[in-house]
């Protein structure tokens, strides 16, 4: 049976979970979901996911929500290196819930206040985003050092945790997250892009997808 997951090309979420896919070679249906168009809320696709986001897993009987249980749902039942074994396993769970807490949601915050707002007409505040910057640098100050000598988040081969920490990546130039004051993490991701061409390969979608939506706006960066 073939699993299905729907998403939007645009969403750094969905790109997690295409990526790793990708990365681990599973086969996959992709059932696009157009968030500009609040597809998302569509009867259609609340009756598979009555949370209204995505992405969304559809594997037989098995519905999932939330990229990274997607993402530790296919690298358990394809027994996927991306998941590994042992006390490594537990630091990437540990990488991965650091970064739900800590690290993605100020991203998502900046996300709305700088594109939401601009594609909505409204003014950004700068308050908030001075204070979104100030949570980000100081995750990013911890991060840049835990990457100091490393290859990846977890060693020296890439897991689900750098999948999930390098998410806010898909909208760096548009945010103008400062992401490039901390020569590690820049680093980090320049390898992640050099070295697994999922993650390339799926950003190349994401921007086209970005630009292609942003151009009807009449918004460009």
């Amino acid at each position: 049976m073939t699993i299905s997951i729907y998403g939007d090309s645009g969403s750094g979420s969905f790109r997690r979970v295409w990526a790793a896919a990708k990365h681990m070679g599973i086969q996959f249906e992709h059932t696009p979901v157009d968030l500009l168009k609040g597809e998302s809320q569509a009867t259609e696709f609340l009756a598979i996911n009555p949370i209204g986001r995505v992405p969304v897993l559809v594997d037989g009987a098995t519905v999932l929500s939330e990229a990274s249980a997607i993402n530790l749902y296919l690298a358990e039942k394809f027994d996927s290196p991306l998941l590994p074994k042992g006390n490594a396993r537990y630091e990437t769970l540990q990488w991965m819930f650091w970064s739900a807490e800590h690290w993605r949601v100020f991203s998502s915050y900046l996300f709305n206040e700088r594109i939401g707002k601009r594609v909505m007409g409204v003014a950004e505040d700068p308050t908030l985003v001075e204070f979104i910057f100030t949570n980000i640098r100081s995750n990013a100050a911890m991060l840049d050092q835990h990457l100091a000598g490393k290859t990846f988040i977890v060693g020296n081969q890439v897991t689900l945790a750098d999948f999930d920490v390098a998410a806010p990546f898909s909208q760096m130039a548009r945010t103008k997250t400062p992401y490039d004051e901390f020569p590690n993490i820049m680093a980090w991701q320049q390898r992640l892009l050099d070295e697994v061409p999922a993650w390339k390969e799926t950003k190349a979608l994401l921007d086209d997808r970005m630009d292609r939506a942003f151009a009807a706006f009449g918004i460009t960066f």
